[in-house]
């Protein structure tokens, strides 16, 4: 049965995929994921993460990871929602661009997990010249709280990582920083003691998460809220300043366990696992990250078993790009505490080739959230190849070992994916997800130039709410006039091989109304694009050009990247042209981020961390003493905030005149 608040929450939300009692049933059944469709699962998905994260879970953690979310991984492996930071529920307000981008955390389940991803460090250091060996490895608590970010002036909720909602009240409330700390620490989160829970609160609220979520609601606060609030049993705990252990490669991986209990003892707050991350801050900037996570950091739970099943059978999915995954679906069995139900068989290739098809016998493993992989075929079968696409019945061809939808333009899963792609991928739009991109198409709307055509009387007339028409259509003209990097704009298209980072570095060299002619030469000149890619580039292009230049008569706002051959020509380049700069602390003048945008378009390399290479630390306010202590280690110049903006005001005549 559904609690009041996940009752209210259903009828506050417009979930139009799935039923009150398909919900129920999933809840009491999570087997029945099978009968879900993309776009159901996408949505259920999306309510149970909303509802956990607003402290009235629907399902349990194993059940959404190991069930629901598996689920997903294994039909469509590359859907954005797998690889973007999974979102906070919403507040009343806009979103507004986070002081700093918040990741997600890589996970690891089992100690080869673990040692693969020490390997990546080690060869990572080796290809800059530092020894393994030297490297050292910071172990904190992972808490299992509400996740926030403190800037010293305002509170935010993690949203979608790039994005959040403004909660300062909960400060203004009486919530404080875990032992007495300063405000302005970054990133952390909100929890409350365990033992005051289970003494004050486990008859009132389900579990913890639930009554950290009721810190930070709009509504006022319940009387035990500001009863545990007063007795200072509810924190904001930085990330930067939780218990920590500084280890070696080997102790690491030698004494993990005994570690993570230790830490786990170390805290009265619940603790999901332990973060590990190298503290080399060359090898970290080095490393960098991915849209989700950082490369030089994951957390670590260990989980894995194996087991033998039998095959139903296989389920083509398509994809944005047009690509057919096929997804074994096996009899269900429990493997690490979850009911398993299908499996990523990785491509057609192996299906053809491993005899995978209707009562084939596979032995399956998985760890934790990474999807369940066949291990081995131990019967073959003779496989069943589809020839015609599941979403718009075209003829499939081959390309390597992989199946493909030529029906780019036509081809429903696409063109869906497609869309949903866009603007996820844009970030400054909100109300357009899977649920409300079917309901277009099931309206005619097929593409991203006729979306924002809609009226609020149209989209009334196709069966959306007046306030959520209205919401939707003042979404779409925040998404024109609200600034927006050039470059995320282009990798909004979803060009194969154009994610953000090459986009953003095609147009360090190249305007973004140059880039649709340019030769795959030109491209391959570009330090980062093989000859492959570029010529995947060139096409991807032509295809996008007559929609792109439909958008762009919209007059989105964009901002353009910055030309280095351009600073170069015009001798206007500033002092901190070709130039490492860090920014750390809190700002004044304006965010980090804005500072780092505005560094970028003055020619300026922009880092996340301090090494030898960097030639300016930006000190604001609230500096940490490590990136202090590493930057006066390191010789790099340290610079508050008004000497900053002091120097980057500098004419550009007498910038001339000092070089």
């Amino acid at each position: 049965m559904l609690t009041p608040q996940q009752i209210q929450y259903l009828k506050e939300s417009n979930w139009s995929q799935l039923s009150l009692a398909t919900i129920l049933q999933l809840c009491d059944h999570p087997e029945r994921v099978s009968a879900l469709n993309d776009e159901q699962l996408i949505e259920f998905l999306t309510l149970a993460n909303h509802l956990y994260r607003a402290g009235h879970p629907l399902i349990s953690d194993a059940d959404y990871d190991f069930v629901f979310l598996d689920a997903l991984k294994q039909r469509q492996p590359n859907h954005p929602f797998l690889h973007s930071v999974e979102p906070e529920p919403a507040f009343n307000g806009k979103t507004v661009e986070l002081p700093s981008r918040m990741l997600s955390t890589e996970k690891a389940y089992t100690d080869k997990e673990l040692s693969d991803w020490m390997k990546r460090i080690h060869k990572a250091a080796e290809e800059i010249g530092v020894d393994p060996a030297s490297l050292t490895f910071r172990v904190t608590p992972k808490l299992d709280g509400f996740a926030a970010y403190d800037d010293g002036q305002r509170l935010y909720t993690r949203g979608d990582g790039r994005r959040g909602t403004d909660i300062t009240r909960a400060f203004e409330r009486g919530l404080i920083v875990a032992d007495h700390q300063s405000r302005g620490l970054g990133a952390g989160e909100i929890v409350v003691q365990r033992s005051y829970f289970d003494d004050n609160l486990a008859e009132d609220y389900e579990n913890p998460r639930n009554f950290q979520a009721s810190v930070v609601k709009e509504k006022a606060l319940e009387p035990a809220v500001e009863q545990a609030m007063a007795g200072q049993a509810v924190v904001f705990y930085p990330f930067s300043t939780l218990p920590q252990r500084l280890l070696s490669a080997e102790e690491l991986l030698h004494t993990i366990d005994a570690i993570s209990t230790e830490l786990h003892a170390s805290l009265d707050y619940d603790m999901d696992g332990i973060v590990i991350e190298v503290t080399n801050d060359e090898l970290k900037t080095y490393m960098g990250a991915t849209r989700h996570h950082h490369r030089w950091q994951i957390a670590f739970k260990q989980n894995q078993e194996k087991a033998e099943v039998k095959v139903l059978q296989v389920v083509p999915q398509t994809s944005r790009s047009g690509r057919v995954n096929p997804v074994a679906e096996v009899e269900p069995t429990r493997l690490s505490g979850a009911l398993i139900q299908r499996a990523t068989a990785h491509h057609y290739g192996m299906v053809r080739d491993k005899g995978i098809g209707p009562d084939a016998v596979i032995e399956l493993t998985r760890s934790g959230e990474v999807i369940p992989k066949i291990v081995d075929v131990l019967m073959a079968v003779e496989p069943q190849i589809p020839t015609s696409c599941p979403s718009c019945n075209s003829e499939l061809f081959w390309d390597s070992d992989y199946l493909y939808c030529p029906n780019n333009t036509g081809c429903p899963a696409q063109i869906t994916h497609t869309i949903e792609h866009f603007f996820r991928t844009l970030g400054n739009i909100d109300g357009f997800g899977p649920a409300t991109i079917e309901k277009l198409y099931e309206n005619g709307i097929r593409t991203i130039d006729s979306v924002y055509d809609l009226t609020s009387e149209q989209l009334e007339g196709m069966g959306f709410g007046p306030k959520q028409s209205e919401n939707l259509v003042t979404e779409l003209l925040r998404s024109r006039h609200e600034a927006i990097e050039d470059w995320r704009f282009l990798a909004a298209f979803g060009v194969f091989r154009m994610g953000g980072g090459n986009c953003e570095r095609l147009l360090v060299h190249y305007h973004l109304s140059d880039v649709f002619d340019l030769d795959q030469e030109q491209i391959v000149a570009i330090e980062g694009f093989a000859e492959k890619t570029a010529e995947v580039v060139v096409k991807g292009f032509a295809r996008i050009r007559p929609l792109f230049d439909q958008l762009t008569r919209l007059n989105f706002n964009l901002q353009p990247t910055p030309l280095v051959s351009e600073l170069q020509a015009s001798g206007e380049l500033s002092p901190i042209a070709g130039k490492l700069v860090v920014f750390t602390g809190t700002m004044t003048r304006g965010s980090r981020d804005d500072m780092k945008a505005e560094a970028k378009k003055l020619g300026a390399k922009v880092g996340a961390s301090v090494t030898g290479k960097t030639d300016y630390l930006v000190a604001g306010e609230k500096v940490g003493a490590s990136k202090l202590k590493a930057a006066e280690s390191k010789g790099v110049k340290i610079l508050s905030e008004e000497k900053y903006l002091e120097l980057i005001a500098t004419p550009a005549e007498s910038n001339k005149e000092e070089s």
